[in-house]
């Protein structure tokens, strides 16, 4: 089956970058979509970039310029280039898919277990 697995997260000071990847592995046709969502401590799971079914690329308002979404040339991989971090982007970043995984239209929808992302003051 398909699998997400994150990496790349760690502790920075505010003003610095990180960059997030997203690794999928399995039986993979295709993405009908990608994206990463974050969970801060005491607060709910929140979209913060995604590839939508279409193609385009969806950015939540608080990123303000600042996230940027990549994929590798392969199209297994994405990224997410995180510049100017503030204390409150910390928290739990995942990926999720959608994924086609037969010519018949089969797909498969989950999560990576996630990276911690810890900005200090």
């Amino acid at each position: 089956q398909v699998q997400l697995v994150e990496s790349g997260g760690g502790l920075v000071q505010a003003g610095d970058s990180l960059r997030l990847s997203c690794a999928a592995s399995g039986s993979i046709i295709g993405f009908n979509e990608l994206g990463w969502y974050r969970q801060a401590p005491g607060k709910t799971r929140e979209l913060v970039a995604a590839y939508n079914r279409d193609g385009t690329t969806s950015y939540a308002d608080f990123v303000k310029g600042r996230f940027t979404l990549s994929r590798d040339n392969a199209k297994y991989t994405m990224y997410l280039q995180m510049n100017s971090l503030k204390p409150e982007d910390a928290g739990v970043y995942m990926c999720n898919a959608e994924a086609l995984i037969d010519l018949h239209g089969s797909t498969w929808n989950g999560w990576g277990q996630g990276t911690q992302v810890d900005v200090s003051s």
